[in-house]
């Protein structure tokens, strides 16, 4: 089970690199790896679990935070207005993209980042993606709002950027031309 000790913070070399290709057949520990990944943004998210174990909750977690240098991520999020979305992308890319762009009004936050950021963290506002799974198959999904956020997010820590990297430093609240926010529920 993944522990908040596992997970690298700011400032450790593997958040700044360019993870690798993940090959098939997934070895036993690429496997492990996928399966941890995505044990712990659920069991991050039950407050019985992440109270027991000490874990913040989040929405997506990715090998490089675990100092692991493999293209592989875990979301996991749930919303009122839409279904579960939860799965483990293996070699993941955009495919097609909005024009429109949205942030979230909150703000982004990293399970790898202890500190609050404040600002914007422009985003697309649909993307289309693909990945493979645990098995091998590609896959392909559209995602808008706060699955494609977070899907951005944890791809940006595949290629060693920081979500912090595209917040205006002069005016982190500074509008975003052509961006909607988006708001939580």
């Amino acid at each position: 089970m993944i522990l908040m000790d596992h997970i690298v913070r700011e400032g450790h070399p593997a958040l700044r690199k360019r993870a690798e290709e993940v090959k098939f057949p997934l070895s036993s520990d690429d496997r492990e790896l996928s399966k941890d990944l995505l044990e712990y943004v659920i069991g991050s998210q039950i407050p019985e679990i992440s109270d027991e174990f000490g874990l913040r909750p989040g929405i997506g977690l990715a090998a490089p935070q675990l100092n692991k240098s493999k293209r592989i991520f875990a979301l996991h999020i749930t919303g009122t207005n839409q279904e579960t979305i939860s799965f483990v992308a293996i070699n993941p890319k955009i495919v097609s993209h909005s024009v429109e762009k949205t942030y979230l009004a909150s703000g982004e936050g990293c399970l790898s980042v202890d500190r609050d950021v404040e600002g914007y963290v422009p985003r697309y506002a649909r993307i289309t993606i693909k990945a493979f799974d645990m098995e091998g198959q590609e896959y392909k999904k559209r995602l808008k709002g706060l699955a494609a956020i977070a899907f951005q997010h944890e791809l940006d820590h595949l290629n060693g950027v920081m979500f912090f990297d595209h917040i205006d430093k002069k005016m982190p609240f500074k509008e975003i031309p052509g961006a909607t926010p988006f708001e939580r529920d």
